[in-house]
């Protein structure tokens, strides 16, 4: 029998205990365990091999969201973030979800863009219709670069143009539609697109400059829904607050930059779980917001006819299972049988509704006890080790300053004295 993701108590589990869960919940080996032991996952021999010039490996917390059922399936969720109450705040909401059967999403074909740009065309639409008429021949060289692909009836599938004018005159932009099933597909776009280049330049008569994907996927977006109970939420007052609190987000710029922050809080925290593009997720992110000729929420916000709150996300969201980091980071590779995922759509379902989640916790707290309460509370821990706690003064430090609500450093000193001297 499948275990829940909804854990009474997680957070007060040891780090043993909490272990011996994930284990048993995703089936992982014995290895896996000491790989998750092993702070950071990474060997100084892979990190060479992966970037130049390397001369040592960083370290984050890794941890786990707890609650969340998506489309009828129980998640613990992966997060690596530096950042105070995101995960509990992610759990908390997922919590609220459940009460009203969690998380509906769905996502998408995995279909990159790729575009080659021509230059010096005296006429660029002509040269188009050139182009068109040799689309069969142009995806059958770009097909030819993965035959993996093309025997998964994935692959080069659509070829379309774009003329844009510039500064610098008008250019012919032709556009590969790629099926990457379950990588995120960079550098296979990139090759198809590298490889149709010479021959766009025979049909056009002009020169390719660029040549290279879209990290602005419109054709890969995923979607999440949930409905969260009006009383599990505080009540009507709260509902109708968080509502004021979106609106305020769609009708100015600088209150939904920080809007989105915390949607991408969660996403990007899994996407640095199992080794994804964080960089092209963000671009494609806060590009979608814009899509309308204005920065807007990646999220939207309702009441139901019960005063229930419901909320939706939509956002291009570029992430593999095979292939890059999350082939090679050994960590990457644990975080995603944690994940228990089994295509890249999968997972791109699960980090919408965790972007969704993030969004209400970060709502919820603002329009009630305020953003810094629970971060600070949290950070208070961060607080005391800096003062020079260690081990069970740790949290007597940390309990002390949040009692007081004097979460400073220089007050964690003080307290840590007192501590010693007794």
């Amino acid at each position: 029998m499948q275990l829940k993701s909804s854990i009474p108590r997680f957070y007060e589990m040891s780090l043993e205990q909490r272990l011996k869960f994930v284990k048993r919940f995703a089936k992982l080996s014995s290895n896996d365990i000491k790989i998750l032991k092993n702070l950071g996952g990474l060997s100084f021999s892979t990190a060479n091999r992966m970037v130049e010039n390397a001369i040592g490996t960083v370290a984050f917390p890794l941890g786990i969201a707890t609650n969340f059922l998506i489309n009828g399936k129980d998640y613990l969720i992966p997060m690596v973030i530096e950042e105070p109450s995101v995960i509990a705040g992610a759990s908390k909401a997922a919590k609220i979800a459940r009460e009203r059967g969690g998380f509906i999403a769905s996502a998408d074909k995995s279909l990159m863009i790729g575009q080659i740009q021509v230059i010096g065309l005296a006429d660029p639409f002509s040269a188009a219709e050139k182009v068109l008429r040799e689309k069969t021949r142009i995806l059958k060289v770009a097909n030819e670069k993965s035959r993996t692909l093309a025997r998964a009836g994935a692959g080069a599938k659509d070829l379309s143009f774009r003329v844009v004018g510039t500064e610098l005159g008008n250019m012919l932009i032709v556009e590969l539609t790629i099926d990457v099933k379950d990588a995120m597909g960079a550098n296979i776009v990139n090759t198809m697109c590298e490889t149709v280049a010479p021959l766009i330049e025979a049909i056009t008569g002009g020169r390719v400059l660029l040549r290279i994907l879209s990290n602005y996927a419109t054709k890969r977006l995923a979607r999440a829904k949930a409905t969260f109970s009006k009383e599990e939420l505080g009540g009507k007052d709260v509902v109708d607050d968080i509502l004021h609190a979106h609106a305020f987000a769609s009708s100015d710029q600088y209150r939904c930059t920080t809007h989105n922050k915390g949607i991408m809080n969660g996403i990007i925290a899994i996407a640095n779980a199992t080794g994804q593009d964080t960089r092209a997720i963000e671009a494609g992110a806060h590009s979608y917001a814009c899509r309308n000729g204005r920065y807007m929420p990646l999220t939207e916000w309702n009441s139901n006819k019960d005063g229930d709150l419901v909320g939706s996300i939509e956002l291009p969201l570029t992430v593999g299972i095979v292939g890059g980091v999350a082939s090679v980071h050994p960590l990457a590779k644990v975080c995603l049988k944690i994940l228990r995922v089994k295509s890249a759509s999968e997972l791109a379902c699960i980090m919408a509704s965790v972007g969704l989640a993030q969004n209400l916790a970060a709502l919820r707290a603002l329009v009630s006890e305020g953003i810094q309460k629970g971060h600070m509370r949290l950070h208070a821990r961060n607080v005391a080790i800096m003062a020079g706690a260690d081990g069970k003064l740790i949290d007597a430090v940390a309990k002390k300053i949040t009692d007081e609500n004097n979460i400073t450093l220089q007050r964690a000193k003080e307290v840590l004295r007192k501590l010693k001297k007794r």
